[in-house]
C-alpha cells in the first residue's frame, strides 16, 4: 500500500505562483517506477486530471486547461513529486490530489493510490 500526502495550498491572488508537493511512502523498488499524477477537484465536479510523470522516459502529460503553466516534476530520491503551478487563476481553485498506479499504461484512469488532497485557493 503506498501512502501520498500532499502539502503546500494555501491561497493566492491571481496571477502567482505555488508548488505543491506529494511525498510517498515507498513499499518496494517498484514503487519509484509508478506513474504519478495530479488530480483536481471543485464541488459538485468531477475529479479533473491535471498533470502526470512516467519514470520510463522521465515524460510528462498535462491537460491543456494548464499546459504551459504549471511543472510536474519528481525527485525519487525524496521520493516526491512536485506540482510548480505558475500564472494562477481563479478557475485553478480546486482541491490538488495526488496520485499513483501500479500499472505503466499512459493517461488518466486507473490510478490505485491517493492523497487526502490540499486547498488552492485563487482569488481574483
Amino acid at each position: 500500500q503506498v501512502q501520498l500526502v500532499e502539502s503546500g495550498g494555501r491561497l493566492v491572488q491571481a496571477g502567482d505562483s505555488l508548488k505543491l508537493s506529494c511525498v510517498a511512502s515507498v513499499v518496494s523498488s517498484s514503487t519509484y517506477t509508478y506513474p504519478m499524477a495530479w488530480f483536481r477537484q471543485t464541488p459538485g465536479k468531477e475529479r479533473e486530471f491535471v498533470a502526470a510523470s512516467y519514470s520510463v522516459g522521465m515524460s510528462t502529460e498535462y491537460s491543456d486547461s494548464v499546459k504551459g503553466r504549471f511543472t510536474i516534476s519528481r525527485d525519487n530520491a525524496r521520493n516526491t513529486v512536485y506540482l510548480q503551478m505558475s500564472s494562477l487563476k481563479p478557475e485553478d481553485t480546486a482541491v490538488y490530489y495526488c496520485a499513483a498506479k501500479r500499472s505503466m499504461v499512459r493517461g488518466p484512469s486507473g490510478y490505485n493510490y491517493w492523497g487526502q488532497g490540499t486547498q488552492v485557493t485563487v482569488s481574483s
